[in-house]
Protein backbone atom coordinates (compact mmCIF):
# COMPACT_ATOMS: atom_id res chain seq x y z
CA UNK A 1 0.00 0.00 0.00
CA UNK A 2 1.40 3.25 -0.81
CA UNK A 3 -1.46 6.09 0.41
CA UNK A 4 -0.53 9.39 -1.18
CA UNK A 5 -1.61 12.89 -0.44
CA UNK A 6 -3.90 14.70 -2.54
CA UNK A 7 -1.34 16.87 -4.16
CA UNK A 8 0.33 13.69 -4.98
CA UNK A 9 3.07 13.39 -2.74
CA UNK A 10 4.07 9.90 -1.09
CA UNK A 11 2.12 9.92 2.60
CA UNK A 12 5.31 9.30 4.74
CA UNK A 13 4.45 7.25 7.87
CA UNK A 14 5.30 5.22 10.94
CA UNK A 15 3.10 2.56 11.79
CA UNK A 16 3.74 1.15 15.02
CA UNK A 17 2.07 -1.35 17.60
CA UNK A 18 -0.23 -4.14 16.49
CA UNK A 19 -2.53 -3.54 13.92
CA UNK A 20 -5.21 -5.08 16.01
CA UNK A 21 -4.74 -2.31 18.56
CA UNK A 22 -7.29 0.69 18.77
CA UNK A 23 -5.47 3.28 16.68
CA UNK A 24 -3.75 6.77 17.58
CA UNK A 25 -2.26 9.11 14.98
CA UNK A 26 -0.49 11.79 16.41
CA UNK A 27 0.25 15.30 14.31
CA UNK A 28 3.06 16.96 14.83
CA UNK A 29 3.50 20.62 14.72
CA UNK A 30 5.68 23.19 12.97
CA UNK A 31 8.09 23.32 11.96
CA UNK A 32 8.83 19.22 13.08
CA UNK A 33 8.25 16.18 12.24
CA UNK A 34 7.37 12.54 12.64
CA UNK A 35 9.98 11.76 14.49
CA UNK A 36 9.21 14.05 17.33
CA UNK A 37 6.67 11.43 18.88
CA UNK A 38 8.89 8.63 19.34
CA UNK A 39 8.48 8.59 23.07
CA UNK A 40 5.33 8.62 22.95
CA UNK A 41 5.09 5.95 20.02
CA UNK A 42 7.20 3.66 21.99
CA UNK A 43 4.98 3.60 24.92
CA UNK A 44 1.74 3.43 23.65
CA UNK A 45 2.56 0.69 21.07
CA UNK A 46 3.83 -0.94 24.50
CA UNK A 47 0.68 -0.57 25.87
CA UNK A 48 -0.69 -2.64 22.72
CA UNK A 49 -1.89 0.54 21.14
CA UNK A 50 -1.40 0.61 17.31
CA UNK A 51 0.17 4.15 16.40
CA UNK A 52 -0.06 6.42 13.33
CA UNK A 53 3.03 8.75 13.08
CA UNK A 54 2.61 10.79 9.96
CA UNK A 55 5.09 13.53 8.23
CA UNK A 56 2.78 16.24 7.40
CA UNK A 57 3.07 17.38 3.66
CA UNK A 58 5.99 20.15 3.09
CA UNK A 59 7.60 18.33 6.06
CA UNK A 60 10.28 15.33 7.52
CA UNK A 61 10.24 13.46 4.25
CA UNK A 62 7.07 14.49 2.79
CA UNK A 63 8.30 17.02 -0.44
CA UNK A 64 7.12 20.51 -0.24
CA UNK A 65 5.24 21.14 -3.61
CA UNK A 66 2.73 24.10 -2.94
CA UNK A 67 2.63 27.67 -2.20
CA UNK A 68 -0.37 28.01 0.35
CA UNK A 69 -1.30 24.29 2.53
CA UNK A 70 -4.62 25.54 4.80
CA UNK A 71 -5.36 23.35 7.89
CA UNK A 72 -7.96 21.41 5.83
CA UNK A 73 -5.94 20.46 3.25
CA UNK A 74 -3.61 18.65 6.40
CA UNK A 75 -6.93 17.18 8.12
CA UNK A 76 -7.88 15.90 4.72
CA UNK A 77 -4.65 14.23 3.94
CA UNK A 78 -4.71 12.63 6.96
CA UNK A 79 -8.22 11.72 6.78
CA UNK A 80 -7.31 9.73 3.71
CA UNK A 81 -4.40 8.45 5.20
CA UNK A 82 -6.54 6.29 7.43
CA UNK A 83 -9.35 5.38 5.48
CA UNK A 84 -6.05 4.05 3.39
CA UNK A 85 -5.42 2.04 6.27
CA UNK A 86 -8.73 0.74 6.59
CA UNK A 87 -8.78 2.50 10.00
CA UNK A 88 -12.49 3.84 10.54
CA UNK A 89 -11.87 5.39 13.88
CA UNK A 90 -8.96 6.61 15.78
CA UNK A 91 -8.04 8.58 18.94
CA UNK A 92 -6.79 11.68 16.80
CA UNK A 93 -3.65 14.08 18.82
CA UNK A 94 -1.30 16.70 17.88
CA UNK A 95 0.53 19.38 19.53
CA UNK A 96 0.31 23.19 18.18
CA UNK A 97 -0.27 22.54 14.80
CA UNK A 98 -1.13 19.49 15.05
CA UNK A 99 -3.37 19.98 17.13
CA UNK A 100 -4.93 22.65 15.37
CA UNK A 101 -5.15 19.93 12.73
CA UNK A 102 -6.66 17.64 14.93
CA UNK A 103 -9.64 20.16 15.93
CA UNK A 104 -10.04 20.37 12.09
CA UNK A 105 -10.40 16.60 11.34
CA UNK A 106 -12.95 16.55 14.17
CA UNK A 107 -14.81 19.58 11.64
CA UNK A 108 -14.27 17.64 8.59
CA UNK A 109 -14.37 14.30 9.34
CA UNK A 110 -16.13 13.73 12.41
CA UNK A 111 -16.90 10.19 12.47
CA UNK A 112 -13.11 9.19 12.18
CA UNK A 113 -12.22 10.98 15.63
CA UNK A 114 -12.81 8.51 18.72
CA UNK A 115 -10.96 10.92 21.47
CA UNK A 116 -9.29 14.12 20.75
CA UNK A 117 -5.76 15.00 22.29
CA UNK A 118 -4.86 18.18 22.51
CA UNK A 119 -1.06 19.48 23.39
CA UNK A 120 0.01 22.93 23.83
CA UNK A 121 -2.70 24.26 21.15
CA UNK A 122 -5.33 26.99 20.54
CA UNK A 123 -9.04 27.36 19.29
CA UNK A 124 -9.40 30.78 18.75
CA UNK A 125 -9.21 32.31 14.86
CA UNK A 126 -6.03 34.14 13.33
CA UNK A 127 -5.89 37.12 14.29
CA UNK A 128 -5.16 39.86 11.70
CA UNK A 129 -1.88 40.83 13.52
CA UNK A 130 -1.04 37.18 14.04
CA UNK A 131 -1.97 36.23 10.13
CA UNK A 132 0.36 39.23 9.06
CA UNK A 133 3.51 38.06 11.18
CA UNK A 134 2.91 34.41 9.63
CA UNK A 135 2.55 35.51 5.61
CA UNK A 136 5.95 37.81 7.16
CA UNK A 137 7.85 34.80 9.12
CA UNK A 138 6.88 32.68 5.78
CA UNK A 139 8.81 35.39 3.64
CA UNK A 140 11.94 35.08 6.09
CA UNK A 141 12.18 31.58 5.83
CA UNK A 142 12.31 31.51 2.68
CA UNK A 143 14.61 34.13 2.25
CA UNK A 144 16.59 32.50 4.98
CA UNK A 145 16.46 29.07 5.65
CA UNK A 146 15.76 27.39 8.84
CA UNK A 147 18.92 28.03 10.73
CA UNK A 148 18.00 31.66 12.39
CA UNK A 149 14.89 31.02 12.86
CA UNK A 150 15.68 27.74 14.66
CA UNK A 151 18.11 29.50 16.84
CA UNK A 152 15.49 32.22 17.52
CA UNK A 153 12.85 30.02 18.79
CA UNK A 154 14.17 27.41 20.74
CA UNK A 155 13.99 29.05 24.17
CA UNK A 156 10.29 29.25 23.27
CA UNK A 157 9.55 25.84 21.71
CA UNK A 158 11.32 23.99 24.77
CA UNK A 159 11.41 25.99 28.35
CA UNK A 160 14.55 28.23 28.70
CA UNK A 161 16.25 26.08 31.18
CA UNK A 162 15.47 22.78 29.55
CA UNK A 163 17.62 23.88 26.16
CA UNK A 164 20.49 24.33 29.23
CA UNK A 165 19.37 21.70 31.14
CA UNK A 166 18.09 19.02 28.67
CA UNK A 167 20.44 19.97 25.87
CA UNK A 168 20.13 16.51 23.84
CA UNK A 169 16.53 17.22 23.66
CA UNK A 170 17.57 20.67 22.80
CA UNK A 171 19.38 19.61 19.90
CA UNK A 172 16.99 16.92 18.68
CA UNK A 173 14.24 20.04 18.67
CA UNK A 174 17.03 22.33 16.91
CA UNK A 175 18.23 19.74 14.30
CA UNK A 176 14.02 18.57 13.58
CA UNK A 177 14.04 22.74 12.92
CA UNK A 178 17.08 22.95 10.81
CA UNK A 179 16.04 19.84 8.47
CA UNK A 180 12.55 21.09 7.78
CA UNK A 181 12.03 22.03 4.18
CA UNK A 182 11.66 26.24 4.40
CA UNK A 183 8.87 25.63 1.04
CA UNK A 184 6.64 23.47 3.27
CA UNK A 185 7.35 25.75 6.35
CA UNK A 186 6.27 28.63 4.76
CA UNK A 187 3.22 27.19 2.93
CA UNK A 188 1.64 26.04 6.56
CA UNK A 189 2.11 29.54 7.92
CA UNK A 190 0.53 30.83 5.19
CA UNK A 191 -2.20 28.38 5.67
CA UNK A 192 -2.48 28.96 9.22
CA UNK A 193 -3.17 32.55 9.01
CA UNK A 194 -6.14 32.15 7.48
CA UNK A 195 -6.75 29.69 10.60
CA UNK A 196 -10.48 29.26 11.53
CA UNK A 197 -12.26 29.52 14.69
CA UNK A 198 -12.31 25.98 16.41
CA UNK A 199 -14.18 27.11 19.63
CA UNK A 200 -17.67 25.72 18.21
CA UNK A 201 -16.52 22.23 17.01
CA UNK A 202 -14.94 22.18 20.90
CA UNK A 203 -18.31 23.30 22.54
CA UNK A 204 -20.41 20.63 20.28
CA UNK A 205 -17.90 17.97 21.29
CA UNK A 206 -20.36 15.29 22.72
CA UNK A 207 -19.18 13.08 25.63
CA UNK A 208 -19.09 9.97 23.94
CA UNK A 209 -15.59 11.93 22.11
CA UNK A 210 -13.41 12.38 25.21
CA UNK A 211 -11.01 15.21 25.08
CA UNK A 212 -7.45 15.07 26.57
CA UNK A 213 -6.19 18.44 27.41
CA UNK A 214 -2.08 18.58 28.28
CA UNK A 215 -0.17 21.73 27.95
CA UNK A 216 3.61 22.64 29.58
CA UNK A 217 3.07 24.84 32.85
CA UNK A 218 5.61 26.89 31.04
CA UNK A 219 4.57 27.26 27.55
CA UNK A 220 4.79 30.94 26.54
CA UNK A 221 3.38 30.41 23.46
CA UNK A 222 0.34 28.45 24.75
CA UNK A 223 0.01 29.07 28.13
CA UNK A 224 -2.19 27.66 30.89
CA UNK A 225 -4.65 30.15 31.18
CA UNK A 226 -5.50 29.40 27.61
CA UNK A 227 -5.78 25.58 27.75
CA UNK A 228 -8.20 26.22 30.66
CA UNK A 229 -10.08 27.98 27.78
CA UNK A 230 -9.95 25.54 25.55
CA UNK A 231 -11.00 22.96 28.22
CA UNK A 232 -13.80 25.13 29.73
CA UNK A 233 -15.67 24.80 26.25
CA UNK A 234 -15.96 21.05 26.53
CA UNK A 235 -17.45 20.13 30.21
CA UNK A 236 -16.41 16.78 29.80
CA UNK A 237 -12.49 17.63 29.00
CA UNK A 238 -9.60 16.58 30.94
CA UNK A 239 -6.69 19.03 31.94
CA UNK A 240 -3.02 17.68 32.53
CA UNK A 241 -0.15 20.88 32.91
CA UNK A 242 3.05 19.18 32.47
CA UNK A 243 5.77 20.30 35.21
CA UNK A 244 8.87 21.49 33.89
CA UNK A 245 7.78 21.88 30.38
CA UNK A 246 7.22 24.42 27.87
CA UNK A 247 6.03 24.01 24.24
CA UNK A 248 6.91 20.58 23.90
CA UNK A 249 5.84 18.45 26.89
CA UNK A 250 6.25 15.29 24.96
CA UNK A 251 9.25 16.05 24.40
CA UNK A 252 10.41 17.74 27.41
CA UNK A 253 8.88 15.35 29.99
CA UNK A 254 8.01 12.24 28.19
CA UNK A 255 7.26 10.24 31.14
CA UNK A 256 4.96 12.48 32.51
CA UNK A 257 3.20 13.15 29.26
CA UNK A 258 3.17 9.46 28.35
CA UNK A 259 1.55 8.66 31.79
CA UNK A 260 -0.94 11.14 31.29
CA UNK A 261 -2.03 10.21 28.08
CA UNK A 262 -1.89 6.35 29.17
CA UNK A 263 -4.02 7.08 31.60
CA UNK A 264 -6.72 8.75 29.33
CA UNK A 265 -6.53 6.40 27.18
CA UNK A 266 -7.29 3.58 29.01
CA UNK A 267 -10.57 5.69 30.60
CA UNK A 268 -11.80 5.30 26.78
Amino acid sequence: MNPQFGNGAKCVFDDFGPAAGEAVILIHGHPFNRSMWAPQAAALAAAGYRVIAPDLRGYGDNPATEEKTPLASFADDLAGLLRDLDIEQAVVGGVSMGGQIAMEIRLRHPGLVRALVLSDTSPVPETREGAGFRRATAERLLAEGMGPYAEEVIDKMLAPYNVTGQPEAAARVSAMMRATDPRGAAAALRGRAERPDYRPVLAALPAEVPCLVLVGADDVYTPVAEAEALCALVPHARLEVIARAGHLPGVERPEEFNRALLGFLGGL
